[in-house]
């Protein structure tokens, strides 16, 4: 049986380290045994739990290791065949040694071969939850979006094409100069492939693994925020929570604050609607540092209650997209809402909907552009929108 798995991941600066240390945290105390693993090359994981925390898991506490990876030790791991190759490719060409090096990193390749960690943990049957602390960004999670174009590097890479690379090499070192990758590289890059592909159908394992959103009720925050939610849904990894952190309390609505608030305000109930039926969990603005185990154990009581954290907190997919002929359908989950009125308003690539007197706003992937919506039904408690391009 897979263990319990919890992917943060925000903008950077939202306390996404934090809100993962506390989960963890309140994981072990509730009896399972729990590893946190931070992919964010800041390296914050070890100040919030103010223990020391090695590029290994490291036991910090009853049932709790902690793991703090090392984007070069992995590069070494998984891309040192690759890296040689092409570092001696590009040196001679007149390339100099340390922008060969640097260039011989794919764009993502660190967070990617950080995120292949999780794989190794998961797999290993030493933890029944393990909790993820992800590099600021959804685009590394995108990087893993891709199985179908993973397997058809296999089938043709390593198909027939491979005994004709064996064919080539001492052609083209003769007549080009030019050393082709051998058989090392290409057993690397194989192996890297199949982990990919491996990697994406756990994250997709939606009764062990989900992502969970971190974010400030900032206008911009939020907006990024709503933009990875559309990808994950998109590539259909779950989404069963979203955490609004750093909320100011209703007592500093006048005076100094008073219009920070109403701001805060403003966003907190676009995210209620934005991210719906998704559960929304909120914690305070806190006067303290959140560092160290009583504040981490006081963050989980604010996020999560009387609730277990390794529970599912929500079970299918907000959002589901399907394009297909010039046309596209969209469906959103809306499980609340009766016949009756329908409108929508697309705004670049932002589809405001209005349902029974009710507002959501949909962040559309950009490859939307250029789609205009054209219908939209209400169907067993999912709005249906089409749309056609042009």
């Amino acid at each position: 049986m897979r263990p319990r798995t919890i992917l943060y991941t925000g903008k950077g600066g939202v306390g996404k380290t934090s809100v993962a240390a506390a989960t963890a945290r309140r994981c072990a105390a509730d009896g399972a045994r729990t590893v946190v693993i931070s992919t964010d090359p800041a390296h914050s994981l070890a100040d919030a739990l103010q223990e020391p925390v090695g590029g290994e898991p490291t036991k910090v506490g009853k049932r709790l290791w902690a793991q703090q990876v090392e984007a070069q030790e992995e590069l070494e791991r998984h891309w040192s065949a690759v890296s040689e190759w092409l570092g001696g490719l590009l040196m001679e060409r007149g390339v100099d040694r340390i922008a060969a090096e640097e260039l011989t990193i794919p764009p993502g390749g660190e967070e990617l071969f950080s995120l292949l960690r999780i794989k190794r943990a998961v797999e290993s049957g030493d933890y029944d939850a393990v909790i993820v602390d992800c590099a600021p960004t959804g685009e590394t999670l995108r990087l893993l979006s891709f199985p179908d174009a993973a397997r058809w590097w296999l089938d043709k890479v390593f198909g027939r094409e491979q005994s004709m690379l064996a064919a080539a090499r001492p052609l083209a070192r003769m007549l080009l100069d030019v050393p082709l990758p051998d058989e090392k590289v290409m057993a690397e890059v194989h192996r890297l492939v199949g982990s990919l592909v491996e990697m994406h159908e756990l994250l997709r394992d939606a009764s062990a693994v989900s992502m969970r959103l971190v974010m400030t009720p900032d206008r911009m925050v939020v907006a990024e925020a709503m933009r990875t939610f559309t990808y994950l849904n998109l590539y259909g990894y779950l989404t069963d929570a979203v955490v609004v952190n750093r909320v100011f309390p209703d007592e500093l609505s006048d005076g100094y604050f008073g219009a920070w608030h109403e701001v805060q305000q403003e966003q907190l109930a676009f995210v209620e609607t934005g991210f719906a039926p998704v559960p929304v969990l909120r914690a305070p603005y806190f006067a303290a540092e959140v560092i160290g185990p009583e504040r981490l154990d006081e963050l989980a009581r604010a996020v999560f209650g009387a609730r277990a954290p390794m529970d599912v907190f929500h079970d299918r997919l907000a959002q589901e997209l399907r394009v297909d002929n010039g046309g596209a359908e969209l469906r959103l989950d809306l499980p609340f809402a009766r016949k009756g009125d329908v409108t929508l308003k697309k705004i670049g690539l932002e589809l405001v909907v209005r349902v029974d007197g009710h507002k959501r706003t949909i962040v559309l992937p950009s490859g939307m552009a250029g789609y205009k919506p054209t219908s939209a039904k209400l169907d067993d408690g999912s709005l249906v929108v089409g749309f056609e391009h042009g």
